[in-house]
């Protein structure tokens, strides 16, 4: 239900109310039941138990909970295998909490929408004014509204003096709307021009006025951004993506590989027992159990250092995500620009003037040709007007009582000179007409010196024509056609530049007391004023273009202001377009999707269209991340696959709805994230082919002795616990501290990489396999010299390929700090923290061999001097072979 396009007496007639006498409490209850209560309503969640249950849908998993099963059972029936079985067990089950606690990030954007509700609302019932709960409020009540007032649900003006209302956070409009109760509009006009209404959750900032409400909870502006939040699925992130394909193509090997050692089994007339027990071994040395903690664990530490470059991360993956950003939507007011109006340029009549400073801080000067100009009789006067003709209050550098614009002329005044402190002792005023939107203008008459000077500022083209003089040069002519064309021409030529322009004039008098003094008025000059752009932000969106990262600008302002601070900015770059909604209002979907590849500013959007923006970039591969600070930002936030929040202006439903809080707003911040990102992604590369590689060399290892079974006794080299020791406390300390390398020089010199990249293509997966068989190969040395030594046992020859496993892991470390450069060519030695896990997983390989207690848990037992030699040496092989690989891609 909309009522924008009807006049007042239709919408009364048709509600069937009485202006003055508002709903009666029998009808309020009826249309209680009708519409029901003024609530958001919130989307059912999923349990703890849910979300528990649904850790196990995952093919590694499946595979590790059958292995486990089968160990169990074989365990109790034969006494082989429990203990491997309930360790097998107790990984998923960490596995699984882990992940819980990842995904419990608790979505409470609906709570945020609710407390930007207002709590309360003033109503006419029975006749009589009263303040009610907003909850309470129902379709046709007749609500009062004044300055300071938040609106309860939304709402058709039916009167209105001099209203303004503040709907930056619902529109993106940067500055507050001039509200008209008399408007009728037409049918299909744009959310944000729809001046004769008022919506849940903005702000009343001037004026007063009375309406009807229209629509309530769930049906409001508010409610429908409330129905996209709960419609938009958080889909998986690159890596999760990345990670899921590798797992089941490593889960599919595992399975091919097991048949086929049962099948060797079999064909060798082994005991079914042992042929279970090699299939478990090998579906524990196929996974890498350890990978899921290692990446929590360094995106962990990755969200640390991101709170140290001003970013709050909410959920881990966002840190790798980031890496892969290659489109920034992002929102202007408030993200691109300061959300605080500045004067940046007056115009006395002569001459332009330049004015430094940004926002409501009042440092800053009004300059002439890049010097500091003292005060002439226009300028003073135009500052005398800026000063007085106000109702705004300075509360500090980033916050303003009352109307934007009149914060921007204060600042003003100050920058000129003027003290902001006892105006009404200093200035007393005499009297006033307020601002309305039939004369645009407003005047203050005031007691300065021994004069009563009449002092008005308002629109140029409306304000010019109460005037019949002119101050030139400190002297007052009477204006002429010329005169007016040039002021004219001045104040377009503003306005085409994004600015809001205001005039200035006044005049002395001696009845203050009149109620017709706006008129015969002395004009003076003209302000221009802007949302600027943030100071930082020009930087940091080259070094996104620098990093192969596009930035679009989506607001909901107006096409020419989007278009300046683009500009400005260097966002829209040569050969791309800059639309409104508007334009694309008629496009078919396949016009709308090329012009939006095409475009890189988007004004007068609506929530809707940014959601359709992001899901245009995401279907041609783009991984977005959309930044805003407002209620109208919020699905879009959610629908991205990062959404950046700002931490001091933005809303709390942006917050929630986003991945990423920026603490200090700062645009710049977001690159810095993205580094990182990057850098942390090249850290899980780094050691994800090291535990990817360990696991194909255990799976050569007992594949190859299976099919050579006789050449080693027809044993098999190592059980599940070995490998499990192998693969969660050897190879993880080593993974976590690659995990903490610094990044490669030029690392944002780069384009992010494609979105189809596997993070094991075929090039790496040559070189994983490389890395696997040099693995293999010490491994089954060691065991065959084990086998044969004097006095050779089945426990001594597992002891000493375990080690050398182990010792080729760890050297291994070193080279795997690298995926181009050789160890000879850096101090292999300048990531501590590989130094201290090398050293920690050779303390307790130490304890397991030579502690009797935890010797005869693993089934292995001391070795000799020279046993441990040719174990520990043997090592190196796989250490070799990884920078073998690096030198084949190097040639």
């Amino acid at each position: 239900m909309n009522y924008y396009d009807k006049n007042v007496k239709e919408i009364l007639e048709e509600q069937s109310i009485d202006i003055k006498k508002g709903l009666s409490t029998e009808e309020v209850l009826k249309r209680q039941e009708q519409y029901g209560m003024n609530e958001l309503r919130e989307k059912k969640k999923k349990t703890m138990l849910q979300l528990f249950l649904s850790q196990f849908n995952d093919f590694l998993v499946i595979i590790l909970l059958i292995a486990a099963t089968i160990s169990i059972v074989l365990g109790i029936v034969e006494g082989h295998g429990l203990v491997d079985g309930i360790i097998i067990l107790a990984i998923v089950i960490l596995n699984s909490i882990l992940g819980v606690v990842q995904e419990q990030r608790a979505n409470n954007a609906l709570a945020a929408l609710k407390k930007m509700s207002s709590p309360m609302a003033k109503v006419i019932r029975n006749g009589k004014p009263v303040e009610i709960k907003s909850q309470e409020l129902t379709v046709g009540d007749i609500v009062l509204l004044e300055t300071g007032d938040y609106v309860a649900a939304d709402i058709r003006l039916l009167e209105s003096t001099n209203l303004r209302s503040d709907e930056s956070a619902l529109t993106g409009e940067s500055t507050s709307v001039e509200k008209d109760a008399s408007k009728v509009l037409k049918e299909g006009t744009l959310l944000a021009d729809r001046v004769n209404s008022v919506y849940m959750s903005t702000l009343i900032t001037y004026g007063k006025g009375k309406g009807i409400v229209y629509s309530i909870g769930m049906e409001t502006e508010i409610g429908k951004i409330a129905t996209m939040l709960d419609a938009v699925e958080e889909g998986k992130t690159p890596l999760q993506k990345t990670i899921d394909v590798f797992a089941k193509k490593l889960g599919i090997i595992c399975i091919v590989v097991s048949l086929v050692v049962f099948g060797l089994g079999l064909l060798q007339g082994k005991e079914l027992f042992d042929i279970f027990l090699t299939a478990i071994a090998l579906a524990v040395a196929a996974i890498p159990e350890g990978l899921t903690a290692v990446i929590t664990v360094v995106l962990a530490l990755g969200m640390q250092r991101m709170v140290k470059r001003h970013a709050i991360i909410k959920n881990l993956s966002t840190v790798e995500t980031l890496g892969q950003a290659t489109v920034i939507c992002s929102d202007k007011t408030g993200t691109l620009t300061q959300n605080e109006m500045t004067v940046r340029k007056v115009y006395d009549l002569t001459n332009e003037y330049d004015v430094s400073g940004n926002g409501y801080a009042l440092k800053g000067e009004i300059l002439f040709k890049n010097k500091k100009m003292e005060l002439n009789a226009n300028l003073t006067k135009i500052l005398e007007v800026c000063l007085l003709c106000n109702d705004a209050k300075i509360e500090s550098a980033d916050k303003v009582l009352g109307d934007p614009t009149e914060g921007a002329l204060l600042v003003l005044a100050a920058k000129g000179g003027y003290s902001l402190e006892d105006l009404d002792e200093q200035y007393p005023q005499l009297n006033e007409y307020t601002f309305d939107s039939t004369r645009k203008m407003m005047t203050s008459i005031n007691k300065v010196g021994d004069k009563n000077l009449v002092l008005t500022k308002g629109a140029c083209d409306q304000m010019i024509n109460q005037c019949d003089r002119i101050l030139i040069d400190g002297e007052v002519v009477k204006i002429t056609k010329k005169h007016i064309d040039k002021i004219l021409s001045q104040n377009e030529k503003y306005s085409e530049n994004a600015y809001r322009v205001l005039g200035f004039a006044y005049k002395e008098t001696d009845t203050p007391e009149a109620d017709d003094l706006e008129q015969n008025l002395i004009f003076v000059g003209l302000t221009a004023m802007i949302d600027p752009p943030r100071t930082e932000a020009r930087d940091a969106i080259a070094l996104c273009h620098k990093a192969g990262i596009r930035v679009m600008m989506i607001t909901g302002d107006h096409l020419t202001t989007a278009k300046a601070i683009a500009t400005e900015l260097n966002i829209l770059k040569p050969g791309h377009i800059a639309l409104s909604g508007e334009d694309t209002r008629n496009m078919t979907e396949e016009e709308f999707e090329d012009a939006i590849m095409h475009c890189d500013v988007f004004a007068r959007s609506t929530p809707a269209d940014k959601i359709r923006i992001v899901e245009i970039l995401q279907k041609n591969d783009q991984v977005v991340a959309m930044t805003g600070d407002g209620v109208n930002d919020a699905p879009a936030l959610k629908q991205a696959e990062i959404g950046v929040a700002m931490g001091i202006t933005g809303t709390e439903v942006s917050k929630e709805a986003s991945n990423m809080i920026l603490t200090d707003d700062n645009f710049a911040s977001i690159v810095s994230a993205i580094e990182e990102g990057r850098v942390i992604y090249s850290n899980i590369r780094k050691f994800t082919i090291y535990l990817v590689s360990c696991n194909i060399g255990e799976i050569l290892i007992i594949l190859v002795a299976m099919i050579f079974s006789n050449f080693f006794g027809g044993y098999i080299p190592l059980v599940a616990i070995h490998l499990l020791w192998i693969n969660l406390m050897t190879d993880s300390f080593p993974a976590f501290a690659l995990g903490m390398e610094e990044g490669e020089p030029g690392i944002m010199d780069e384009a992010p990489r494609d979105t189809k990249e596997q993070l094991l293509n075929k090039p790496t997966l040559i070189k994983v396999l490389i890395q696997g068989l040099g693995l293999m190969l010490a491994a089954l040395v060691s065991f065959k010299i084990g086998l044969v030594l004097e006095g050779a046992s089945l426990a001594q020859a597992r002891t000493m390929i375990f080690v050398t496993v182990i010792f080729g892991e760890l050297f291994r470390t070193y080279s795997a700090r690298s995926e181009t450069d050789f160890i000879v060519q850096s101090n292999p030695f300048s990531n501590k923290a590989v130094n201290y896990s090398v050293f920690l997983s050779i303390g307790l390989l130490a304890l397991l061999v030579y502690v009797p207690l935890f010797a005869n848990v693993f089934s292995i037992e001391k070795l000799t001097f020279v046993e441990a030699i040719i174990a520990i040496v043997l090592g190196f092989i796989p250490m070799l072979f990884g920078e073998a690989t690096k030198f084949l891609k190097s040639k």
